[in-house]
């Protein structure tokens, strides 16, 4: 097994809250390329993206959120409770209108392309320009040009420094820094933890993997991950040689392609989404064992198939979480 494994599990570090400083206002942030500023902590917010609902959760912000949306998975489970009593505002994309309504002191959103430049839901201008200050979690804008639309093409490897940045950043825009500290440590001990389990595994040098998160139709070409978003992270902390060398998110890629790559493994992703009829992991799985093409694969016929919570594929905070659930189901596997 490559070194680099154990060195990365070593040289991961944990935060500690012994240096956490409580906020000066005024607050001068510069997040996505945009000056952001607040004369105290926010009194309220609205989320757009799962991921900055979990982070806020996390933080212990949650009778500060007045709604949500945007969501793939069921909350993570610690805040179930907490998440039935907050309104949802869409599954989907919410419209501009009911955000504002809720009076929110600030807007956390993941993906720029919902309040970005050409955002399906607004832009920062529209909300800055009533007195709304946004967020956008730096995970969906360092390294990443989204200028190209759709899913964006990363401009530099995804690392989870930029999910902890975000957490910080939060923590110190509410005034929570502690909080936002110790988040920082637990992740970051979950993450040093997945890389020092595969790194005992005695796996092949040549591993390879696919990561499937949906399609369009499933005769149709499917999304795959490219090389430097979330799963291009996993992949690399893990030593696993991603198959799909695109630079973009999630390109599409035949399966004939993916076939003659023949990887080890194969990702696929479940969710609640039912967009298209591929979100659905149990019709991945049977396309997979049933398409004559696919099924002649080593991995569908060696069962080398994982299933990852979708929302983990993405570059959030679950992303961590997926490099554990990819680094258990590498341990149950025979490579031989």
């Amino acid at each position: 097994m490559k070194k680099t494994l154990m060195t990365a599990a070593i040289l991961a570090g944990a935060a500690t809250t012994a240096n956490a400083q409580q906020t000066n206002y005024p607050l001068t942030l510069t997040n996505c390329g945009v000056d952001v500023s607040f004369d105290a902590a926010p009194d309220s917010a609205v989320t757009i993206g799962q991921s900055a609902t979990e982070i806020l959760y996390s933080l212990g912000l949650a009778p500060k959120v007045s709604g949500t949306s945007v969501w793939f998975n069921p909350v993570l489970p610690q805040f179930k409770t907490i998440n039935e009593g907050i309104e949802r505002l869409a599954d989907n994309d919410p419209s501009f209108e009911s955000v504002v309504t809720k009076k929110p002191g600030l807007v956390a959103v993941q993906y720029e392309w919902h309040v970005g430049q050409n955002g399906s839901v607004g832009t920062r201008d529209m909300f800055h320009d009533i007195g709304v200050p946004t967020y956008i979690l730096p995970a969906d804008c360092d390294t990443k040009d989204n200028s190209t639309g759709g899913d964006g093409t990363r401009t530099g490897a995804f690392e989870t420094a930029a999910v902890y940045k975000g957490i910080r950043e939060l923590a110190q825009i509410f005034d929570v820094p502690a909080q936002g500290e110790t988040l920082v440590s637990d992740l970051q001990a979950t993450e040093a933890a997945a890389i020092a389990r595969a790194a005992q595994l005695d796996l092949p040098d040549d591993l390879s993997a696919v990561f499937w998160f949906s399609s369009a139709d499933l005769q149709t070409d499917p999304y795959v991950a490219g090389r430097l978003g979330a799963p291009g992270y996993m992949m690399a902390k893990l030593g696993i040689e991603n198959v799909i060398q695109s630079d973009e998110e999630w390109p599409t890629v035949g399966w004939e392609s993916i076939a003659r790559a023949d990887p080890d493994v194969i990702v696929i992703a479940y969710m609640d989404r039912r967009r298209f009829p591929a979100d659905d992991a149990a019709q991945k799985l049977a396309f997979l064992r049933t398409d004559p093409v696919t099924r002649q694969m080593t991995a569908v016929k060696k069962g080398r198939i994982v299933q990852m919570d979708a929302h983990a594929m993405s570059a959030t905070m679950r992303s961590i979480y997926g490099l554990k659930t990819l680094s258990k189901a590498l341990s149950q596997m025979s490579f031989e």
